[in-house]
C-alpha cells in the first residue's frame, strides 16, 4: 500500500511537469521510475542517502526559519486549539519534518521504528532527493493540515510560501529530483497525518475541546464553570497518544488542602496572588510586563504557550548557530515535550479539581477582583482547573530539553513579542534556561490567574517529562 501510494503520487507530479515541459515528457519518466525503482538500495542504505548532492547538516537554516515564521503567525490565529490542540500539532508537525529530512541526516535515526504504528518505508527513498523541494513540501501539507479554523486569508500564505520558495529552489535541479524531492516531503507529510488520525481520542476532542457531555465533579475548592463559555476545555485529554512519557509513567504531588481559614497555607497561597496582581495593576511595575510578557493567552494577539517555546527554540537556533540537521533534532524534541507535557498536566488537572483564585478571591476576598489579564481577553478566567499549572509545565518542559542542548548557563533575550503595543513584550534577557523556566512559571501568579502551588508543581512536572525526552537517543550509533 505504501509503495503504490508514493508511485501513484510520484506520477502525478511527473504528469505535472509534462504540461510544463512536454518534449521532456519520456526523459524525465524513464528517468523518475529507474531511480524510484532503484530507491534507497543504492550505495546509501540503511535509510541514510550518501548519493545526494548535499547532506541536511550543510544546508542553512532559511527554509526552516520562514516556514517557522509562517507557522507561528498561522498558529496565533488557530482558534480553539490552544493549549492543547496546539502542543500536540506542533509535535506532528515537527516530526514530519524531522522525518521527511532524516534519510540525508548523517548524525540522526528515524521515529519509525520506535513508534507503534508510525511507518514509513525507506526502501522507496529516492537516490536523487533536494532535502529543501521536500522540507517545503512537507511544511506545507502538515501546516495546512494541523492547524485549524485559521481565518482563509491567513492560511492562503502557506500555498503561497511553497510557491514561492519551489520556485526559488527548483532552478538548476533536475526535473526529476524536483518531482523526487516534493514526492518524498509530500509522502511522508501524508504518513505522519494518517498516524496522528488513528489517536482517535485526540481527533475527536480537537472537534469538540468543551464537550457538554463533561460535568465537573462537586466538592468544597474543586473547579467548576460558571456559564458554557468556561465549560471545561479538554477535559478528557489525558487520553490522547504520547510520545515518549505517557502520564502514567509520570508523578503527581498532592495539592495544599482547600481551606478558608485566613490562618491556612491555602489562604495565604490565595492573598498573594490577590496583592501581587493588585499591585502589578496598581504599580505598572516589572511584576506586570512579566505576566503580560509571558502570557500567550489571547488568541490572535499572541502565540500559544506551547508555541512561545517553539519561538524560543528558533531564536535559540539562530544564537548558537545550530545546522539544519541539530535544529529539526531539536524542534522534534521540544515538540514532543510540549505535546507530553499536556496529556499529563491535563490529567492532573482533572484529577485535583482545584479551583482558579479569581473564584476564591470573589468569595472571600474581594467581590470586585479582577485579574491582570481581564483588559486582553472578554474570558479571563482558563476554562480548566489550576493545579498542576500548564503554563510552567511548558516551560520546564521545554526548558529541560534546552538545558540539554546548550547547558544551563546562557546569555538569552527572548524576542518574541518585540514591538508589539498591545501589551509589555519588550525582549526580557536571562542567564540561565532554569531562571527563564522559572519566571514563566511564576508569572502567572501577578497575572492573577494561579496560585503559587499550581505554578511549582507545573514547573516539578514539567522537568520530569524533559528527563525522559532528553533520554530519547536519535543519534546515530556511529559504529
Amino acid at each position: 500500500m505504501k509503495t503504490n501510494y508514493f508511485k501513484t503520487l510520484l506520477m502525478l507530479m511527473v504528469m505535472g511537469l509534462v504540461f510544463q515541459s512536454c518534449s521532456d515528457d519520456q526523459a524525465i519518466t524513464e528517468e523518475s521510475t529507474d531511480e524510484f525503482r532503484r530507491g534507497n538500495n543504492g550505495p546509501g542504505g540503511n535509510g541514510q542517502n550518501n548519493n545526494n548532492s548535499s547532506s541536511v547538516d550543510r544546508i542553512n537554516n532559511n527554509l526552516m526559519n520562514d516556514w517557522t515564521d509562517l507557522l507561528l503567525e498561522l498558529e496565533r490565529h488557530a482558534g480553539g486549539m490552544r493549549p492543547n490542540a496546539s502542543a500536540r500539532a506542533l509535535a506532528y508537525i515537527h516530526l514530519a519534518t524531522y522525518e521527511t529530512a532524516q534519510p540525508g541526516m548523517r548524525g540522526h535515526v528515524s521515529n519509525s521504528d520506535r513508534l507503534d504504528g508510525f511507518e514509513i518505508n525507506r526502501d522507496e527513498i529516492p537516490n536523487k532527493v533536494d532535502w529543501e523541494l521536500a522540507l517545503n513540501a512537507c511544511y506545507a501539507d502538515v501546516i495546512n493540515h494541523f492547524l485549524i479554523n485559521v481565518p482563509t486569508d491567513m492560511k492562503s500564505q502557506i500555498g503561497q510560501l511553497e510557491q514561492s520558495k519551489n520556485q526559488t529552489l527548483s532552478p538548476g535541479v533536475s526535473n526529476s529530483t524536483v518531482v523526487f524531492s516534493k514526492a518524498w516531503g509530500a509522502y511522508v507529510a501524508e504518513q505522519v497525518i494518517k498516524y496522528s488520525q488513528t489517536d482517535e481520542s485526540a481527533e475527536e476532542q480537537i472537534i469538540d475541546p468543551q464537550p457538554t457531555s463533561y460535568e465537573p465533579p462537586t466538592g468544597a475548592g474543586y473547579w467548576t464553570y460558571s456559564a458554557d463559555p468556561e465549560r471545561a476545555l479538554f477535559p478528557y485529554w489525558e487520553s490522547v497518544r504520547t510520545f515518549v512519557v505517557s502520564p502514567e509513567e509520570t508523578t503527581t504531588r498532592p495539592p495544599i488542602p482547600y481551606s478558608t481559614d485566613e490562618n491556612s497555607e491555602y489562604f495565604a497561597e490565595m492573598k498573594d496572588v490577590y496583592e501581587e496582581n493588585n499591585a502589578a495593576k496598581a504599580e505598572q511595575n516589572d511584576q506586570l510586563w512579566v505576566a503580560e510578557f509571558w502570557s500567550d493567552d489571547v488568541e490572535g494577539l499572541m502565540m500559544s504557550p506551547p508555541a512561545r517555546q517553539i519561538s524560543i527554540a528558533n531564536q535559540l537556533i539562530d544564537k548558537y548557530n545550530l545546522n539544519l540537521e541539530e535544529s529539526l533534532a531539536l524542534f522534534v524534541k521540544v515538540g514532543f515535550a510540549l505535546n507530553d507535557a499536556a496529556v499529563s498536566t491535563w490529567k492532573y488537572k482533572y484529577e485535583h479539581m482545584v479551583m482558579r483564585p479569581s473564584v476564591y478571591i470573589h468569595d472571600n476576598m474581594d467581590t470586585d477582583y479582577q485579574t491582570n489579564l481581564y483588559r486582553l481577553i472578554y474570558w479571563p478566567n482558563p476554562s480548566f482547573p489550576g493545579y498542576p499549572s500548564g503554563h510552567s509545565c511548558f516551560a520546564s518542559a521545554a526548558g529541560g530539553v534546552f538545558i540539554n542542548f546548550f547547558g544551563d548557563n546562557t546569555n538569552f533575550k527572548d524576542r518574541s513579542h518585540e514591538g508589539r503595543t498591545e501589551f509589555q513584550g519588550a525582549p526580557r534577557g536571562f542567564n540561565s534556561f532554569r531562571e527563564m523556566a522559572k519566571e514563566n512559571a511564576f508569572s502567572r501568579i501577578p497575572l492573577g490567574v494561579h496560585i503559587n502551588m499550581d505554578c511549582a508543581e507545573g514547573l516539578r512536572l514539567g522537568y520530569e517529562i524533559s528527563d525522559a525526552i532528553n533520554d530519547l537517543d536519535l543519534e546515530r550509533n556511529p559504529g
